[in-house]
């Protein structure tokens, strides 16, 4: 790749996805600035990956702006993983706060940032090559039954990955969007409310992805070399065919 120290920034760093893709760039060379709004896990992961943790709030401007502000000058790779859903209500029950809040996350807040750290991956891109990934998921381009919301958001994430690979062709910053299907990570606690109970039966009967797997997906493509381009990478459990479409096991 040439140039000094390679950078990563990490959004979403303090735990599952963005926690594991911390730690794979950290192992393989990075420096990793890291995003997130929980502070203390965000401390141990920059202990654990020799990393800098700065606060993040992905749906306040000015915690972005702050954020970015505290980013290196130049960026190699950013990582966007922060996002999240919140409830399994139908369009019909749904919960305007809850709606605003995961467009607000998913769609918004990425929006923000990569627009505020474009010109350090530009930075980067004129030296070597820079890289942004989305993390999306299959409900981008499926619905399910409750998944409106998230859904909808997801999908706009799609068409803004899109459209900015469009805006930037010619310059050398790839662009990929890796959407996964069920993984074990904090996701669905979060999306209960805290419900254990609830968030487990996701995942009962069957053998779900885990965040490393999708840390993984991250490292292939970003370590390809300069002159290709990972467009997408779709990754499900082989006991998942579609997001209702799934295998579980008696016992």
């Amino acid at each position: 790749m040439g140039g000094s120290t390679r950078t990563a920034v990490v959004t979403g760093a303090s735990s599952g996805i963005g926690r594991a893709t911390a730690v794979a760039l950290a192992n393989a060379g990075y420096h990793v600035t890291l995003g997130a709004r929980r502070e203390d896990r965000l401390r141990e992961v920059a202990t654990e990956t020799g990393g800098r943790a700065v606060y993040l709030a992905a749906v306040d401007p000015k915690s972005i702006a702050a954020f970015a502000a505290a980013c290196p000058s130049t960026i190699d790779i950013l990582v966007n993983s922060a996002g999240g859903a919140l409830g399994l209500d139908s369009v019909e029950t749904g919960s305007d706060d809850d709606w605003i809040r995961m467009w607000e996350t998913n769609v918004l807040g990425v929006a923000r940032l990569t627009r505020a750290l474009l010109p350090a991956l530009r930075r980067s891109g004129a030296l070597r090559w820079a890289h942004i990934v989305m993390l999306g998921s299959t409900a981008g381009f499926e619905t399910y039954p409750g998944g409106g919301g998230y859904s909808s958001s997801k999908h706009a994430l799609r068409a803004v990955t899109r459209t900015l690979r469009l805006e930037l062709l010619g310059e050398p910053i790839r662009l990929t969007e890796i959407a996964p299907g069920l993984v074990e990570t904090e996701f669905s606690i979060h999306r209960f409310a805290g419900d254990k109970n609830r968030a487990d039966s996701v995942y009962r009967g069957l053998t779900p992805l885990v965040a490393e797997d999708i840390a993984q997906c991250v490292l292939f493509a970003v370590s390809r070399p300069a002159h290709v381009n990972i467009d997408e990478i779709v990754v499900r459990p082989v006991d998942q065919a579609t997001s209702t479409a799934v295998h579980r096991r008696e016992g």
